[in-house]
């Protein structure tokens, strides 16, 4: 197994956290969703996610996972469950929000590692999941049309804040 340097030890944790709480999603969406388009749309969502959980689990030893993965998977569950309970347009302007932040998120480590010169397998594979990241934000944005309303803006901004703290406390712990 190849030998991280720490803060890129961090970074696949909370990466590893963030496609466990994004397999959760979708769950919580197939919990909760009777609408066929967009249940066909989560469990293609989800298979992709769990790629992604499978790529991380390659990388990053047990040892060195997230000890909050059960808050994670609460917390994911309840970020699809939610907006499922309200409709489409809902989940889509959610699954938006959630892959504009790990549009972000990966940015920064592809930044990173480019501006280091280091780990390139690692970087083409982080890369990969980042645009199909990008892929499901394009196409939620696409299915609720580019316009939410005050509370779905909101609701957006507290799965940013949300998404934002997770990462914080999964980069730690």
């Amino acid at each position: 197994m190849t030998a991280y340097p720490d803060w890129l030890i961090a970074e696949l944790r909370s990466d590893h956290a963030g496609e466990t709480g994004a397999v959760m999603i979708y769950r919580g969406i197939l919990a909760l969703c009777r609408d066929a388009e967009l249940r066909r749309f989560a469990e293609r969502h989800m298979a992709t996610e769990q790629g992604h959980l499978r790529l991380l689990e390659e990388v990053l030893p047990p040892a060195r996972r997230s000890r909050l993965l059960p808050l994670w998977r609460v917390a994911g569950w309840l970020t699809g469950a939610i907006p499922a309970l309200f409709g489409p347009r809902a989940v889509y302007a959610t699954i938006d929000s959630v892959e504009s932040f790990v549009d972000h998120h990966y940015q920064q480590q592809l930044d990173r590692l480019d501006a280091e010169a280091i780990f390139p397998e690692l970087r083409a594979m982080l890369a990969k999941c980042q645009e199909e990241e990008v892929h499901h934000r394009d196409e939620a944005r696409e299915r609720h049309g580019g316009v939410v309303g005050a509370v779905l803006r909101g609701w957006g901004a507290l799965v940013g804040w949300g998404s934002e703290a997770a990462v914080a406390a999964a980069r730690r712990l």
